[in-house]
């Protein structure tokens, strides 16, 4: 991709560095408000794919809860919440059948406490366990074989291959495995917003709207009580808004604006920063994030701009 300056740290006054990304805002009839870097060649949306995976789950007759929605399109934190949820996705199977790693919370402070408590990785805090409960979920719905779910050739994963096209409008260029194991369709920054945004504007009653709904309803399981995800998806009614590792990040607004961020390095510190931007240049103000500036006492030692 060819990225461009998107946010540059400032200190005294000088730029001390600099973080490069694609950025593409698009208006809610799917034309382009505004450009940056390089939004239409293949990349890995990592996380951002979520809602799309669990529109394709939904579209297969997986039937959840709002929160189990939620949790299906979350990278959580692994807050007790979290696993609950989780839990609920799993209806009594064991989480022995969950095909991603073992792992710790994702949240620093739910790790320590983990940790502190003499508790082992767990296949239920990893931060992707309620994707992958609602992937065993919608297996046993079609009566297809759980052993094998991760497979890119099983039934599961062409479905959500075939979902991934429709949503997005493009074909699937490169197929690589995700962190958590599960497959990982590349899409352009483009397909991934134009598929947020169908799913945002999705009619009542629409496998797109059960996921929307869930999402916007329990932004706290999509992220964590400590997350910015879930912080603006709480400012902005409406919002559906996901992250994803190496600095993705995408988010519609009610009326089909959407917008799709790629920071070139993965600074995750960089992510925010540009959806607040964009936020702003559709006439949605939130709040700046937690690195935006930065302090020693009471004197500001850097900012992100």
């Amino acid at each position: 991709m060819s990225h461009e300056p998107l946010v540059e740290l400032v200190r005294g006054g000088l730029v001390e560095g600099v973080h490069h990304g694609s950025l593409v805002v698009l208006a809610p009839d799917g034309t382009t408000l505004f450009a940056a870097g390089d939004p239409d060649v293949p990349m890995y949306p990592r996380s951002t794919a979520k809602p799309l995976q669990a529109t394709a789950m939904a579209r297969l007759g997986l039937r959840l809860s709002p929160a189990g929605f939620a949790i299906a399109a979350a990278s959580h934190s692994g807050e007790r919440m979290h696993l609950d949820a989780v839990a609920d996705v799993l209806g009594g199977r064991s989480p022995d059948a969950l095909g991603n790693p073992a792992d710790l919370p994702y949240d620093p402070v739910e790790r320590d406490d983990w940790l502190a408590a003499g508790r082992t990785p767990s296949r239920v805090a990893h931060n992707c366990s309620g994707k992958h409960a609602a992937m065993l979920a919608t297996c046993d719905l079609n009566g297809w074989d759980t052993g094998g779910y991760l497979d890119p050739a099983h039934p599961l994963q062409r479905a959500i291959a075939a979902t991934v096209e429709d949503l997005t409008g493009h074909g699937i260029e490169r197929v690589a495995v995700d962190g958590c194991g599960a497959p990982l369709f590349a899409t352009t920054l483009r397909g991934l917003a134009t598929a947020v945004s169908k799913i945002a504007t999705a009619a009542p009653g629409t496998p797109e709207h059960l996921v929307a709904d869930g999402v916007r309803r329990h932004p706290e399981l999509v992220g964590g009580s400590r997350r910015d995800v879930t912080a603006v998806m709480r400012a902005v009614p409406g919002l559906l808004a996901k992250d994803g590792f190496e600095a993705v990040q995408v988010a519609a607004l009610p009326d089909g604006t959407a917008i799709a961020v790629k920071i070139a390095d993965g600074g995750d510190r960089a992510r925010y920063p540009v959806l607040a931007a964009a936020l702003k240049l559709v006439g949605v103000e939130v709040p700046p994030g937690p690195e935006n500036l930065r302090f020693v006492g009471n004197l500001p030692v850097g900012s992100l701009r």
